[in-house]
């Protein structure tokens, strides 16, 4: 298969590194840095994307212009100073790619710039997802054209344009710098202003204005509502109010953001044009290799994947693809997902299966909340899918009634019946999507979750189970037709948008049973998972896709991965929890209000102090105002309830600056650090040396205390990771110094160092080839270690449930592989074909590494 032929000839980095590129951070301030990384021990820069994105952004994700490289980044020279750098360093390059959207806020994107100047009659229309006219309509003789929404406004359009906040001036638009004809698109012409944002004119559809008396004609036809407005008519595009955006959008977008519109990327004229430059550079050596940003948002997901292997086959190609615990991830031609399976893995192998019950009747009583998470996960799902995501579902809705009109036993639906079908559908979905093509069906697996998915549906409307069964049989692909393929084709890519918005977006802010679980990919609805569950997904990783992305954190992780590590402690100590949880309701009762906090907000107020413990109250402030609002329960970025946020302001500032109530709760997390620090290396331990290739987010070499974006997106002291780096690599080290310095995070960078030169050295045991073997522990606490080797010449050997652990490891014992191995943490020397005390394994240094003598 493709993928086959992709493994053989893609060179998989040993380790990456990644960058959040920004216009603070751009490619000279990162170019200081690799040869701290090459020290490390990393193969890999891994960049945010650095095509040229909105003004300003701070993340690279909306692009503007593919054909560019980031200016705010420092440009062309600056991007060849960074590639140069590279290369001197012995390091590679990593790119993370956007193809499912562009953003159309901004006239860098001069493709959106030319649509919205000539309408279909654009050379770039057929490059955006955009609904010209209701589905299967043919267009009619000397009709207007259908005018794009673009809710942009605060306000009704009349109400804004009358107070002139909708102006004509002269603009010079950021165009491309290619031939006469896109050069002429840089040239000064009368553009719409709003706010920050440009607009342009449709051809002929100003009045005639004299060049010498330009500034006067303007400033007349900007004070004259009724004119003004009637050259708007004349566009190709209609400003509107924002909340117009949840009905009546007329394109596809990322999730809900009205500011990013989907791209046709499975069109290879579109594809060719969007990939260009990343295709250049992978051809001539500048990358090795792309994560691939929400490969779930396009049409054809494997169609896109095997053009993009068709056109660069020795590419390291990973896909931001979130999978359920029971999904395997499709054949593509890639080397496998960006990680988060593995961070969920790694997650539920620190949490205590003890502790499910307790913590859950805890959560319960704390908060009045009863339902189990997936009744909460479809029940936001449904909300999102009738809000947010309206204007999705509306457009789908167009074609299904395109379908039902040619279906005699459907034609007498209703819209609003259809659009109820299809939300509850959508919402009972329990994975991303399928992956219906058009020469194919889907496989037997997504059959069935299809089938199971309607059941729930019919279950849930039962006067719509007779709808619900031919959406089924749509989904299914048994349902012959253009449009009914159209339809199913479409479903796939809204109920991404449904789990990602109802999901992760709401209730992962929703449901605070224990938050350590709700993170991208993770089910907060399962508690744990045993070793025997952590080996075979493991073993199965190194047999099917050994050369992918191992992650802790990422940019869209909901927490940083040592706090995740310290809330799994909860687990170990739910009683205790329980209590000083109860505790501390009743003490802080002063500060609530009966505006608000609610509990179940509180609930997850204490246990982010736990978790992130010592925050600032900027940065905690921050944290809980977006929760809040993620969680649409009491306010919501789109519905801001000022009573409510005031009351979370008061009630955060008024614990923080009670004495005696910060004395308790930082009395209960004083017991957690070292423990959690303990979590912390283990699960690090697991990511470098596990089957696939680790990533090491943007200073998380230290401790990594942030929480959900932007918070992790805050600079990094790399000089501080420096000085560190330097004192490990000319210090004589014992491992009880570097664990006396815990503070500084040096035991975490101690051991990401070694570990990386180990990889590098002993390179054929962490390949495709090197194996995956769990080793035999026996003794009284041998469900608190985790151990395993690669090709039978590394082992990795860490304890698990710190807390219940105690150090104590009582009479438990490993057994090593036949032969001489050395602790690469600790320099001792240990001999295999024997039972190994884990006491004297784990005296020095909480985590071993080993690496078995080269046989002579």
């Amino acid at each position: 298969m493709a993928r086959a032929a992709a493994e053989a000839d893609a060179a998989a980095p040993r380790a990456t590194y990644r960058l959040q590129l920004r216009p603070e951070f751009g490619f000279d301030q990162a170019a200081e840095i690799l040869p701290y990384l090459a020290a490390l021990g990393v193969s890999h820069a891994f960049c945010s994307p650095y095509l040229q994105a909105a003004p300003g952004s701070q993340h690279g994700y909306d692009v503007a212009d593919p054909t560019r490289v980031n200016a705010d980044l420092g440009g062309e020279a600056c991007h060849a100073r960074w590639c140069a750098a590279l290369r001197a360093a012995g390091l590679g390059q990593i790119l993370d790619i956007v193809p499912n959207h562009m953003t159309i806020t901004t006239d860098r994107n001069w493709w959106w710039w030319d649509v919205l100047q000539h309408g279909q009659e654009s050379p770039y229309a057929a490059f955006f997802d955009i609904d010209w006219r209701p589905a299967g309509e043919a267009p009619a003789r000397n009709a207007p054209p259908r005018q794009l929404l673009l809710p942009w406004l605060p306000d009704h359009y009349g109400k804004v344009l009358e107070a002139g906040q909708l102006q004509l001036a002269v603009h010079t638009p950021h165009g491309p710098a290619g031939g006469t004809a896109e050069r002429a698109a840089r040239e000064p012409a009368v553009a719409l202003r709003y706010a920050d944002h440009w607009l342009p004119l449709a051809p002929g559809s100003l009045p005639p204005l004299a060049p010498e008396n330009l500034a006067a004609e303007l400033a007349a036809l900007n004070a004259d509502a009724d004119r003004l407005d009637a050259v708007l008519q004349r566009q190709y595009y209609r400003l509107a109010r924002w909340r117009v955006a949840a009905r009546e959008l007329g394109y596809r977008r990322f999730f809900d953001i009205d500011t990013l519109a989907g791209v046709r990327v499975e069109d290879p004229a579109v594809f060719a044009a969007t990939h260009r430059r990343i295709l250049a550079w992978l051809a001539d050596g500048t990358l090795d290799g792309v994560r691939v940003d929400h490969v779930d948002g396009l049409r054809d997901p494997a169609g896109y994947l095997e053009r993009l292997r068709q056109a660069a086959p020795r590419a390291w190609v990973v896909v931001e693809k979130i999978l359920a615990a029971d999904e395997e991830l499709p054949a593509w031609p890639i080397a496998g997902t960006t990680g988060y399976d593995f961070l969920n893995l790694a997650t539920d192998l620190m949490m205590h299966p003890a502790g499910e019950a307790p913590m859950t009747a805890a959560y319960a009583e704390f908060t009045g909340q009863i339902a189990d998470f997936s009744t909460v996960a479809r029940a936001q799902k449904l909300r999102v899918l009738d809000t947010l995501l309206g204007s999705d579902v509306r457009r789908l809705v167009a074609v299904l009634a395109t379908v039902c009109a040619r279906h005699r036993r459907q034609r007498d639906y209703t819209r609003a019946e259809m659009e109820t079908a299809i939300r509850r559908l959508a919402a009972c979905f329990p994975v991303y999507r399928t992956y219906l093509r058009a020469e194919g069906g889907l496989t037997p697996e997504e059959a069935e979750r299809v089938r199971a998915a309607a059941a729930q549906s019919q279950a849930d409307v039962p006067a719509l189970a007779e709808m619900t069964a031919f959406l089924r049989d749509l989904l299914l692909g048994q349902v012959a037709g253009e449009w009914e393929r159209e339809f199913a084709v479409r479903f796939q890519q809204l109920t991404p948008a449904a789990t990602a918005k109802g999901v992760e977006d709401t209730a992962f802010y929703y449901y605070n049973r224990c938050i350590a679980l709700n993170e991208v990919g993770g089910d907060p609805g399962a508690f744990s998972r045993n070793l025997a569950a952590f080996h075979h997904a493991c073993g199965r990783t190194q047999a099917r896709w050994p050369e992918a992305m191992l992650t802790t954190a990422t940019h869209d992780t909901k927490r940083g991965e040592d706090v995740r590590a310290r809330l799994c402690l909860l687990s170990e100590i739910p009683s205790d929890w329980q209590a000083a949880t109860e505790h501390w309701a009743q003490r802080n009762a002063a500060h609530r209000s009966a505006a608000g906090p609610d509990r179940n907000t509180e609930y997850l107020f204490y246990q982010t102090l736990v978790g992130a413990w010592p925050i600032s109250e900027e940065r905690l402030q921050a944290y809980m105002l977006k929760a809040a609002r993620e969680a649409k329960a009491h306010t919501s970025w789109r519905e801001m309830k000022p009573r409510f946020e005031r009351a979370l302001r008061r009630f955060i500032h008024g614990v923080l600056e009670d004495e005696g109530a910060m004395a308790e709760i930082t009395a209960f997390i004083a017991p957690l650090i070292l423990p959690g620090r303990i979590n912390s290396l283990a699960q690090t331990a697991w990511k470098l040396t596990a089957p696939g290739v680790p990533d090491i987010y943007n200073g998380a070499e230290l401790w990594d205390m942030s929480l959900v974006d932007p918070d992790n997106r805050r600079p990094v002291d790399f000089a501080l990771r420096r000085r560190l780096l330097a004192e490990l690599e000319t210090g004589d080290w014992t491992p009880e110094a570097i664990w006396e310095r815990h503070e500084e995070g040096l035991p975490k960078l101690w051991l990401i160092r070694q570990a990386l030169h180990l990889r590098r050295e002993r390179a054929a045991a962490f390949s495709r080839n090197g194996g995956y073997e769990p080793l035999r522990v026996s003794g009284e606490r041998a469900e608190h270690v985790v151990a395993f080797a690669r090709g039978r010449e590394i082992a990795t050997v860490t304890p698990r449930w710190p807390l219940q652990l105690g150090g104590d490891w009582r009479d438990t014992t490993l057994e090593l592989p036949p032969g001489e191995w050395r602790n690469v943490l600790t320099g001792e020397q240990i001999g295999g074909g024997t039972a190994q005390p884990l006491a004297q394994l784990l005296a020095r240094f909480p985590v071993a590494l080993l690496a078995r003598a080269a046989k002579r």
